[in-house]
């Protein structure tokens, strides 16, 4: 018998991938160059020359045997203290070794990182709007998501909110900053609040409630900005990174979880993770990804073309009169649909071949997500068909 649960997931398909589905087929209709596809987070950009470098000089170098063998349950010890030297020298935190357990990609990180701190029938609370996979990884733990109702337009977490259902049942909170849909990067007075709160909490239920933080977009930041570490606020936050943006090796799906020194269980939360690992089939990022990356904490690719096409589609949007918040980071924006319904607006968006996603799959409604991942030379051809979008609602 087929199992019931991943049929009915068939009937659920993600928005983005079916937009940039739709994306490859109208382009094999009109043209690559015609369609201007803001749908998925893929980077435009090319991993670093220093990564190249690594994996050949691995491959020529390195005995093939110990490069290709299996590596530790918890992880290649060279990546793992690696990692934990990079973290402690950017945020000054003691992290060590024992601390980071290697994983494929933030979405590896996150699932592990839930499944260490939660048991069936626990609540995870999340900040909306926010990633719409956060559902399935917390349902695979036996957890129920819960979700923080929005605060537009800033759409700095609603601490009011998230106090007031920060109940006995919550075992994990789960943040993304930068965030995913919309940019917007946590502040320092935002992330001292929630974790006063999570503290006040923690004490009052006689159980530590744990933060899950989402970073994979740190490294994309604007204007300048540094983004606000949460586990330097509070101490009991397993942080789940990504070199996918970075390093733009989305394909090559290797990410961390790195425990916080000071967090409950920190001397058995990767011996945990790597028993998760076994008995989930994970079993480690690829050998030799690991290494290389190693070679490669201290560099990103370049990153500086999200900010041009940042700036050149704010300023566009702005224009046109969309409401609309400054993103801090990422590659994307979150603009207001010019009509309640941001399915309907996607649909028409399509009528101009702009591939758009629809804000109700991030938990927030009359809004539209553009991934500016994409050459900046289509970003400002893109700019007529915005007009001619806009246009249709005057």
């Amino acid at each position: 018998m087929l199992n019931e649960t991943y049929r009915r997931m068939l009937a659920n398909k993600s928005v983005i991938r079916e937009t940039a589905a739709y994306g490859h087929k109208r382009a094999a209709e009109i043209g690559y160059e015609n369609v201007f596809d803001y749908s998925l987070g893929n980077p435009s950009v090319p991993c670093p020359p220093a990564f190249t470098a690594a994996m050949q000089d691995l491959l020529a170098h390195e005995d093939p045997v110990a490069l290709h063998g299996y590596c530790p349950n918890q992880g290649d010890p060279g990546f793992r203290t690696a990692a934990a030297a990079h973290l402690r020298a950017r945020f000054g935190l003691p992290y060590e070794q024992r601390h980071i357990f290697p994983a494929t990609g933030a979405a590896g990180a996150i699932a592990h990182a839930l499944r260490a701190v939660t048991a069936p029938g626990d609540e995870v609370l999340t900040f909306a709007p926010y990633f719409p996979e956060y559902g399935p990884y917390v349902a695979g733990t036996g957890a129920q998501l819960k979700v923080v109702p929005a605060q537009a337009p800033a759409f700095q977490p609603n601490l009011d909110a998230f106090e007031a259902m920060l109940t006995p049942a919550v075992a994990a909170v789960l943040i993304n900053t930068p965030n995913n849909p919309t940019g917007v990067v946590y502040s320092a007075a935002t992330l001292e609040r929630m974790a006063a709160i999570l503290a006040e909490k923690s004490a009052a239920y006689g159980r530590t409630i744990f933060l899950v933080s989402d970073e994979p977009y740190r490294d994309i930041v604007f204007d300048g900005g540094t983004v606000p570490y949460p586990a330097a606020f509070y101490p009991h936050t397993l942080t789940c990174f990504s070199f996918s943006k970075s390093l733009s090796l989305p394909g090559e799906r290797l990410g961390y979880v790195a425990v916080a020194p000071g967090c409950e269980g920190e001397e058995i939360l990767v011996d945990m993770m790597a028993q998760i690992s076994r008995f989930t089939g994970h079993n480690c990022p690829p050998s030799i990804i690991q290494k290389a990356a190693a070679r490669c904490l201290e560099v990103t690719s370049d990153l500086t073309v999200y900010e041009t096409n940042m700036n050149i589609l704010y300023d566009a949007l702005k224009a046109l009169g969309f409401e609309v918040e400054r993103p801090g980071g990422t590659f994307y924006i979150f603009p207001k649909a010019l009509e309640p319904d941001a399915n309907a607006f996607c649909r028409k968006a399509r009528e101009f071949d702009l591939l758009l996603v629809p804000s109700d799959t991030f938990g927030v409604e009359g809004y539209v997500r553009l991934a500016y991942c994409i050459e900046t030379e289509k970003v400002r051809r893109s700019l007529p068909a915005l007009e001619r979008l806009a246009a249709a609602y005057k």
